[in-house]
């Protein structure tokens, strides 16, 4: 039996839009002409927690921030009261409401766990009427203090992502603690994840019920259209946080041997973090900054003339729970060149919107191909345009909305009529 089968997954297959799979589940079929004021009246879910380690204006912000902020705003401009609490960050105040929505920054980047535990535990984090648990590598252990509905949003197994953080004792731990301790908390809770391929590694590797975890996919911008001109050289552009699990040094070394086979190669890594020195220095002993560059935090302006204008977008991730930055390019019209992992295995398809590949050899030989085939590159290009249709913030935050629902009126029922 396939690890992702049961519960809610999407398959690339169905004629359908991306969510219809997750609205066919029998307990969320109710929902699935809904809008989401129409899914907050139901299950009366009015006032939303959510618990998360960071937040969208995190200096060390990424795809799972991002992707929480889509859909908190979301279900804030549908009149649902959101409330976030996360940790502090440098230079952001400790509180802030953001595109309708609240968020409470309480205390450092560890001692936010034990702190919203508690708090939980007493029951002083505020009124409300439903709980999402953001876990990201820590967990909240909502299961054991939570008294409302909840849900967790979790993008995927962070396995190898511990040792490339933490020193080897802390490592252990970390994973330790991932893959024995905390799934004993969830094994009832409902899992809301990206993609049906890190639905089957949560499954498998976790040992989480199939029938408990459900697929909703991340939307995609209006914004992030076809539009400006492609640039005259052949142009590779990565977006992501400049961290280990990225693997940009890969991604270098492979764009240098690359310009050995396309000599007007040029090369963009949008991002910013920790490991930018260290990839500065790997650009300068290669000497490639004439044509490789790190420009560092880009516009979402600045972003999308990239992604316009580039021949192929990049990823070397070695986890992801989707790639975002890839639906992104692709509803941009430009092909994906991704490592062959969970969650790149449902934001690509290959050879249609992209290529995959699975080792430093292979990423030099897909990118070749890509930009030396026109052809290629054109059918790819239409692909990626094609598949980026199905994917909406507005089904993401439905989809998510409505598991959260039926887990609502399965512990209370249905509210009162006239309520």
């Amino acid at each position: 039996m396939n690890p992702s089968d049961g519960g809610d997954s999407i398959h690339h297959g169905a004629p359908t839009s991306a969510t219809a799979a997750l609205f066919g589940a029998p307990d969320l079929r109710p929902f699935a002409s809904m809008s989401l004021e129409e899914i907050s009246r139901a299950a009366g879910l009015h006032h939303l927690h959510v618990v998360a380690w960071r937040d969208f204006d995190d200096e060390e912000s990424g795809g799972s921030e991002l992707h929480a902020h889509r859909i908190l705003s979301a279900w804030a401009d549908a009149g649902i009261t959101v409330n976030m609490t996360t940790s502090t960050a440098p230079g952001r105040p400790p509180f802030v409401t953001r595109d309708g929505y609240q968020v409470t920054r309480r205390v450092g980047r560890y001692s936010i766990f034990p702190r919203t535990m508690i708090s939980g535990w007493k029951g002083t984090l505020g009124r409300t009427d439903g709980l999402v648990e953001i876990w990201n590598g820590m967990p909240f252990l909502s299961p054991i203090w939570a008294r409302s509905p909840r849900v967790v949003f979790l993008h995927h197994v962070h396995a190898e992502m511990w040792k490339m953080v933490l020193p080897r004792g802390l490592a252990e731990l970390g994973d330790t603690f991932e893959h024995r301790v905390a799934p004993q908390f969830y094994r009832r809770s409902r899992i809301i994840t990206l993609s049906s391929s890190s639905k089957a590694e949560i499954v498998g590797k976790l040992g989480l019920p199939a029938a408990n975890v459900s697929v909703s996919p991340p939307g995609i911008e209006a914004k992030f259209a076809p539009g400006g001109r492609r640039s005259e050289v052949p142009l590779v552009v990565a977006v992501g946080r400049l961290v280990p699990v990225k693997r940009f040094d890969l991604m270098i070394e492979g764009l240098v041997e690359l310009k050995r086979r396309q000599p007007e190669l040029r090369a963009v890594i949008a991002g910013e973090g920790y490991e930018r020195p260290a990839l500065d220095q790997l650009i300068r002993s290669h000497h490639a900054e004439s044509w490789l560059s790190l420009p560092g935090h880009v516009t979402d302006d600045e972003l999308i003339d990239l992604y316009r204008s580039a021949w192929a977008v990049a990823s070397t991730s070695l986890r992801e729970g989707w790639g975002m930055t890839v639906t992104e390019a692709g509803a941009c019209g430009t092909p994906a060149v991704v490592s062959r992992i969970s969650g790149h295995l449902d934001a690509v398809v290959d050879g249609r919107t992209g290529l995959f590949f699975d080792d430093a050899p292979g990423l030099v030989d897909a990118l070749d191909a890509v930009l030396g085939d026109e052809v290629l590159r054109k059918q790819l290009s239409e692909g990626a345009l094609e598949f980026s249709t199905r994917f909406s913030w507005d089904n993401a935050a439905r989809g998510a909305l409505a598991v959260l629902a039926a887990e609502a009126l399965r512990r209370r029922g249905p509210p009162p009529v006239g309520a």
